[in-house]
């Protein structure tokens, strides 16, 4: 009787809904036609936090900014997945205080202290902001993002099969943002220009859209790659691989095949077991060596005029054209502002997230460009290692690169310590997709975004989780947590 009375409740609220709803249409009032997928979220959030944070890998790429909307506002917020966010730190953060519990092997992990140090130090700095309000908003979106991709993605990491769950459902976003991207540019015959903008309303720009393409290679690789994989699923694996390699040549995205190569190369060293010790003396050699010749390099990279374009080669060449390529002479141009923004207040800078709204007087008027700007309406510092450098002062900066190296550091010690040959081969793809953004993120910042913070902190997170949960000790026979 209780069931049939839970249905009949059911019923009556459905088409109670429908009939609302269908007077609100006829008055030109859409909104509410969103309202059961809100009440499935706000279910989600509060009852079933691992299915939400697989769900919002998968809403990541698709979602959209409603300041390209509602501009005069100034609402910043990628919908639906930061409201989703807020409500996951929200109640984290309740749960945390009522009951206390949270694995202390993951709050004592080196990264996670370098993490918590990072959030701090932006907390310290945004309270010396030039722009509070700004800055305020700016780390309460980073917090958001490393409470459930890191810390709440540590934990859902603890069943190994959710670390794969976790790369499909991000990337399958990705591939239906690749899908609309690729149909958008046909009509414009796939041309080079219109390849800067045919990705919106999903992502900004042609960069963002290839960085997190670029992030998920090396998982698509090593699914091709991986035996155990069936006939029938690897020609739908293909399929996907084929969709991202298209997307990826038509992003027209230069920083995207650098990292790449620059994931290869990492990948390469680890495949013939270099020692640290020799790649430490070849980048030492070769740090030296530009720095001794670094007149005659400058010298012949200005010789290199070949400006982006169609052809694939000339866009190839154009990577190193510092010459007369606008788009690499006016990231610079920003680095230069960075840097002398940074000179004039090195200890706390100018604010998290600020960079934009300061940057314009420190531009010199022999580095502008035909792109430039004093409305920093057209991004920012152009790179996730000189920016905080402006915004954080120099504490900003390598808090984060402290993050990094630890990050490299603990998945290669943990590469060479596995035994497992799929767990070892799982903690290089993901450490490869990290590399390909830690080269990106030298010409261009987007980790206050969702599309790039959900797979940085999330990879990272499963890196941890394997450290912690589902390293096997050598010489055991125990099986790989699962639960």
């Amino acid at each position: 009787m209780l069931q049939s009375a839970k249905l009949k409740w059911f019923y009556w609220l459905a088409g109670l809904f429908v009939l609302v709803n269908s007077l609100a249409i006829f008055f030109e009032f859409y909104w509410l036609n969103g309202l059961p997928f809100v009440i499935v979220m706000v279910a989600l959030t509060l009852f079933k936090l691992d299915t939400l944070l697989l769900v919002l890998a998968f809403l990541a790429p698709l979602s959209i900014n409603l300041e390209d909307y509602l501009g005069d506002v100034g609402l910043g917020l990628f919908v639906p997945t930061e409201p989703l966010l807020f409500g996951v730190l929200a109640i984290t953060s309740l749960r945390f205080f009522v009951d206390g519990k949270f694995d202390k092997k993951v709050l004592k992990h080196p990264i996670s202290i370098a993490i918590a140090a990072n959030i701090i130090w932006l907390l310290i700095t945004s309270i010396t902001s030039q722009n509070p309000l700004v800055s305020f908003k700016f780390v309460l979106s980073r917090i958001w993002f490393i409470v459930a991709f890191y810390f709440l993605g540590v934990h859902l990491f603890k069943n190994r099969k959710n670390i794969t769950k976790f790369l499909w459902m991000y990337t399958l976003g990705v591939m239906c943002v690749i899908i609309y991207t690729v149909i958008h540019h046909a009509t414009f015959g796939f041309a080079e220009d219109p390849a800067h903008y045919v990705m919106q309303p999903f992502f900004k720009d042609h960069t963002s859209y290839g960085a997190v393409q670029a992030m998920m290679y090396p998982f698509l690789i090593w699914t091709l790659l991986n035996k155990k994989i069936s006939f029938h699923v690897k020609m739908i694996i293909v399929f996907v691989f084929a969709i991202f390699t298209i997307g990826l040549v038509l992003s027209y995205t230069r920083a995207a095949w650098v990292s790449l190569v620059a994931a290869f190369g990492v990948g390469v060293l680890f495949w013939w077991k270099i020692k640290f010790r020799t790649v430490a003396l070849i980048g030492a050699v070769l740090l030296l060596g530009f720095f001794t010749f670094q007149n005659e390099i400058l010298h012949s990279l200005k010789k290199n005029k070949t400006e982006s374009s169609e052809d694939f080669a000339e866009h190839v060449q154009s990577i190193s054209n510092v010459a007369s390529d606008a788009s690499n002479l006016e990231r610079l141009n920003r680095w230069a502002c960075a840097f002398r923004m940074f000179a004039e207040r090195p200890i706390v800078g100018w604010g998290p997230g600020t960079y934009a709204f300061y940057y314009a007087p420190f531009q010199h008027s022999s580095e502008l460009t035909i792109i430039s700007t004093n409305g920093g309406d057209k991004g920012n510092a152009h790179s996730e290692y000189f920016g905080p450098l402006a915004e954080a002062g120099l504490l900003g900066s390598l808090t984060f690169v402290l993050i990094i190296v630890l990050v490299i550091y603990h998945a290669a010690k943990l590469y060479i310590r596995l035994e497992d040959k799929e767990m070892k081969a799982l903690v290089m793809i993901l450490l490869l997709g990290l590399i390909t953004y830690f080269v990106h993120g030298i010409l261009n910042n987007y980790l206050d975004t969702d599309k790039i913070a959900t797979p940085f902190w999330g990879m990272i997170a499963a890196l941890v989780a394997i450290e912690i949960y589902h390293e096997k000790p050598k010489g055991k026979s125990e099986k790989l947590t699962t639960q």
